[in-house]
Formats: C-alpha cells, structure tokens, sequence
C-alpha cells in the first residue's frame, strides 16, 4: 500500500472521551482510492492512536480482499432427500389437483 493511494481525512469524533474528543479532530478516516474501501479509527482520544488502528484495519480489509473466496465443493444430494422431495412435490400436485373445477363432458 502506497501513500499515494490513500487519503486520509481526520474529523471531530463522537460519543465517550470528554472536551478534547469533541473539540479536537481526533476521529481518523482513511480511503484507499483504487478500491474505494475505508477504514476508520475513534476509540482513543489520540490522533496518533486512531490513525495506527485505521491503518491496520485497512491493511487486513486489503489482504482479505486479495485472497478471495474459497471456492465451494459441488456435493450430490442423498438419496433419501431426492426421495422425500419427489414424494412432497407429489402431494403438492395432488392437493392441487383438488383444487381445480370439474370438467363435465
């Protein structure tokens, strides 16, 4: 990651910390301009300490990001589950049979 590919703004946080969280901008948000993900940091009342956690948030999202999903296994369904659908879609039918008008000749 590249200084050049981030951007990072700093604002007033919110919530718990006392005057100098609400007053001084503490609150750390960075974005990784290529991907468009962000991170922020605003548990600690230090500029310095947010901006580490921030960082290292986006490193992790980053590297997630990177190696991908894992691909799924195909399996075959049972035996006894096609059986059990086949006999439910069975009924199903026959109750809608029910349902329809009588035909006279």
């Amino acid at each position: 990651m590249k200084k050049e590919e981030i951007k990072i703004y700093y604002y007033k946080s919110r919530g718990p910390g006392g005057q100098r969280k609400n007053k001084k901008l503490t609150s750390v948000k960075i974005i990784h301009i290529p991907t468009g993900i962000t991170a922020k940091g605003t548990e600690f009342r230090s500029q310095a300490k947010n901006k580490q956690i921030a960082l290292k948030r986006l490193e992790e999202k980053l590297n997630k990001l990177q190696k991908g999903k894992k691909q799924r296994i195909k399996t075959e369904k049972p035996l006894y589950a096609k059986i059990k659908q086949i006999e439910e879609k069975r009924k199903r039918s026959e109750k809608k049979k029910l349902r329809q008008k009588i035909r006279e000749f």
